[in-house]
């Protein structure tokens, strides 16, 4: 147990030159912002920028999360997919909201993203599905997603089952299979800083007529500016 604790301690974070973020000159909406930071993130050689922690909840209102993947970000939301019948599938049948985590450690960046969640219909879900790869449609023809398994060989006779059938029919149904749309309400990013005076901007959906100022841009004196559907807000670290 000391030699943990002795570990945690030794790490660090940051031991990088981070970037400089001016909100000010943030866009009017988050998704260019997104954008630009995985783009850069990607660029500056970050391992998987497109994974990302999805946090769901179940009927009882006990929080779950898990690791997947983007499959794009767009002027509808965030998309992801999952089986409908998979644990998070069930939980956003129940409750249709979610929250989504990144963290870019080479750039010291994070980014969360809140609000409701809808179901693709099947064409879109399977559109989805085909433009991935084999492994991809292997992995969700095998199926059985969040269930109990018997032995790691009932696993393994089924993959190897499912890639076949990947190989051969790659446009296999898989009708399962749903791409989700995160459609966000509230979007922070944060930028770390060495100093730890991070740098943290929300952005949080307002109603059309929110009041003067709601349309162009204009700061309301309280450290917030509002402009393309959204309020722009600094939070304390």
């Amino acid at each position: 147990m000391n030699d943990f604790h002795e570990v945690l301690r030794s790490l660090r974070v940051w031991d990088v030159e981070l970037p400089v973020f001016e909100p000010a000159d943030a866009p009017a909406e988050p998704l260019p912002l997104f954008r630009e930071w995985l783009v850069a993130a990607a660029g500056a050689g970050q391992p998987e920028p497109h994974t990302m922690s999805l946090a769901t909840a179940g009927p009882d209102g006990r929080p779950d999360v898990r690791t997947v993947m983007l499959h794009d970000a767009d002027e509808r939301g965030w998309h992801f997919a999952s089986h409908s019948g998979s644990r998070k599938g069930r939980q956003l049948a129940a409750r249709p909201y979610a929250a989504l985590g990144f963290y870019w450690p080479v750039h010291g960046r994070q980014v969360r993203v809140r609000g409701t969640v809808v179901a693709a219909g099947p064409e879109e879900s399977a559109a989805d599905l085909h433009a991935r790869s084999t492994g991809a449609l292997a992995a969700a023809l095998v199926g059985h997603q969040s269930e109990v398994l018997g032995s790691y060989g009932e696993l393994a006779a089924a993959s190897a089952a499912a890639w076949e059938r990947a190989g051969r029919e790659p446009r296999a149904p898989v009708p399962t299979w749903t791409l989700y749309v995160l459609r966000p309400e509230e979007v922070e990013f944060f930028q770390g800083d060495a100093r730890r005076r991070h740098v943290r901007l929300r952005y949080r959906q307002h109603a059309p007529d929110a009041g003067p100022g709601s349309e162009n841009g204009n700061g309301n004196g309280n450290g917030s500016r509002t402009g393309g559907g959204w309020t722009q807000e600094l939070l304390w670290p």
